[in-house]
């Protein structure tokens, strides 16, 4: 076993390959273009597609109470997937490495169900709510075959802190790229279009930028790969008992709970809160100024850990949400301030720490990879990330059941005490987040070279 204090190198270029240059990772990055896009559709409209307040001008297929326990319900199984596919994909041997099969073959089916949760058919609530159930199922399971394996390649194509730090940096400013696109876009077509050429028009998107972001790194991405030959009781066990993920672990679970009630909530808070009629591009306009705050912001927090660490900047990071967040609470309060004016302030600030949020996660969850490599001698990329989107979507599972219980407050222009609360709600579980992460002490270098790595003892073998 290799102690933390052994750590001080940096980790080598795996199979004799030079640094990541940029054209590769801009192009590895760009999957996120289509990928945030698609995401953050589904987070802004689903839950609205199918329970659509009162005073909205489309029926309401599904009760909110529905939706929220088939969401629920279907995160929650769905998530026990994850480490499975993580696992299988590191001991995956082809000729196309470990990740690129996965993603290759996955990308079309997760795109079709994405779109066809935008299309239910006619008939009685019962029908709608098993084609509910059983599409986003679908969806699921291909999102993970598809994004798993894509994360894993991002230790094994940036292997130092300062590549990590670059690329992660890349992905943000693009993936926020591509999150303004689905938010901001997904808005307009559908006061536009509708939902049905929305929904169509964001997958087709993401299937392209998916695949661009493939065969961008595919020399790379393909590269033989050691197979991490151990059986998955063994695996998940060694995953629970690395200290530094369980400390990582639930700040980005409880990120991201809060942040995907924000998402839920906004087309009711601009109904409630500035009686918006057209919505969709009022959410459009909230969402395309925090993507502007963010990609301002993102030079800063990058800087902050190159200077001090990338688990110092995201801390700070997540100190800030817990601050501004609660702001959504009293905009358009304020006398002699257009109403407008302050929620979209409120959207500006919330940009802000979002940021370092966004920019840290992966690469810190590579550094970890790292440190397990050197205590067990085998490369878990996918096993990590899978057993992070297990807990994680396990645990945003509740996001629409705190979403449904928030709304129930009051979500009409009038009676906004629910949708006023979301920030504030927000703000302390991101709160509670930074709280845990003060315990986390990996270093940024602490890493040895992929190449004296231990081999696998025999013992860990099925």
């Amino acid at each position: 076993m290799v102690s933390d204090a052994h750590a001080g190198g940096t980790l080598s270029t795996p199979h004799g390959t030079r640094p990541l240059p940029l054209p590769a990772k801009l192009l590895y990055s760009a999957n996120g273009l289509g990928e945030a896009a698609l995401l953050q559709t589904l987070n802004v409209w689903l839950v609205y597609f199918y329970a659509p307040p009162e005073n909205a001008d489309r029926e309401t297929l599904l009760g909110l109470a529905t939706v929220s326990a088939l969401l629920f319900a279907g995160r929650f199984i769905e998530a026990f997937d994850d480490a499975l596919i993580g696992w299988w994909s590191d001991r995956t041997s082809t000729r196309w490495g470990r990740r690129a099969p996965f993603i290759l073959l996955a990308t079309p089916a997760w795109a079709l169900f994405a779109f066809l949760l935008f299309l239910p058919p006619a008939g009685d609530a019962t029908l709608t709510a098993i084609w509910f159930f059983l599409i986003f199922q679908g969806y699921s399971l291909c999102s993970t075959l598809v994004g798993g394996p894509y994360e894993a390649l991002l230790p094994e194509l940036a292997t130092t802190s300062a590549e990590r730090i670059s690329l992660s940096t890349i992905s943000v400013y693009l993936g926020v790229a591509g999150s303004g696109i689905g938010l901001i876009g997904s808005g307009l077509l559908r006061d536009s279009v509708g939902f049905t050429w929305m929904a169509a028009a964001v997958a087709g998107w993401a299937v392209l930028w998916r695949y661009v972001g493939l065969f961008g790194v595919w020399r790379r991405a393909t590269v033989p790969q050691p197979a991490a030959r151990i059986a998955l009781q063994a695996s998940l066990r060694s995953t629970f008992a690395n200290s530094h993920f369980l400390v990582f672990l639930p700040t980005f679970v409880l990120f991201n709970v809060g942040f995907l009630m924000m998402l839920g909530v906004l087309p009711y808070y601009v109904k409630a809160v500035l009686h918006a009629e057209q919505e969709g591009t009022w959410v459009a306009l909230l969402s395309g100024v925090a993507v502007l705050a963010i990609l301002a912001a993102a030079p800063f927090f990058a800087r902050l850990a190159r200077r001090t660490s990338k688990a110092h900047a995201y801390n700070r990071a997540m100190l800030l949400a817990a601050v501004v967040f609660p702001v959504f609470a009293v905009a358009g309060l304020l006398p002699g301030v257009p109403a407008g004016l302050q929620v979209v302030a409120a959207a500006g600030l919330a940009g802000l720490p979002l940021a370092g949020i966004f920019l840290f996660p992966s690469a810190l969850t590579a550094d970890i990879c790292d440190h397990d490599a050197q205590v067990t001698g085998l490369r878990r990329e996918a096993t990590f990330y899978g057993v992070q989107n297990w807990v994680e979507k396990s645990a945003a599972a509740l996001s629409p059941l705190l979403l449904a219980l928030v709304l129930l407050l009051g979500a009409r222009p009038g009676d906004e005490l629910g949708v006023r609360l979301f920030g504030p709600v927000a703000g302390m579980i991101v709160f509670s987040a930074y709280l845990v992460f003060r315990r986390y002490s990996l270093a940024d270098d602490a890493q040895l070279a992929i190449s004296d790595v231990p081999l696998p003892a025999a013992s860990t073998t099925d």
